[in-house]
């Protein structure tokens, strides 16, 4: 069985870093990356060349885009009855207590703070791919 991964992060360091901690997955993982909360909803409905991709299993989704940021993705995705479904990992570099709070309202799945140190980060991907792909049953399509 392998995990589609989206991966909505427009800093091409931290996307590198996502898949060096992915690679020693003990799980098959596919791992899609857009850079824009535009491009993060057209892969989610589908739309354009996005028409043949399948539905994540989980997002993580970067706060602070361009275009369209997280928080407006985020809202769009939990107000849409078949994307709501999809479990959203905030992982991003604020820990404002606002930005907390407002993505928990925004019925975020969970909110983690990207560390600065390589490892740190490593572990931190390491550790969410633990929890949601091996802990946690997710929805069907």
């Amino acid at each position: 069985m392998s995990i589609e991964l989206l991966l909505v992060e427009d800093n091409p360091g931290d996307v590198q870093l996502t898949q060096i901690a992915l690679e020693d997955s003990k799980i098959s993982v596919n791992l899609n990356v857009v850079e824009d909360g535009v491009e993060a909803m057209a892969f989610l409905r589908k739309e354009g060349k996005y028409a043949n991709m399948p539905y994540p299993d989980i997002i993580l989704l970067d706060l602070n885009l361009p275009k369209k940021d997280g928080r407006e993705v985020l809202a769009e995705i939990k107000a849409d009855n078949i994307l709501k479904r999809i479990p959203v990992v905030v992982l991003t570099t604020s820990q404002a207590e606002g930005d907390i709070l407002k993505a928990y309202n925004l019925s975020a799945n969970c909110y983690i703070t990207k560390p600065v140190d390589f490892d740190q980060f490593v572990k931190i991907v390491q550790s969410i791919e633990s929890f949601w792909f091996t802990i946690v049953k997710l929805p069907p399509e």
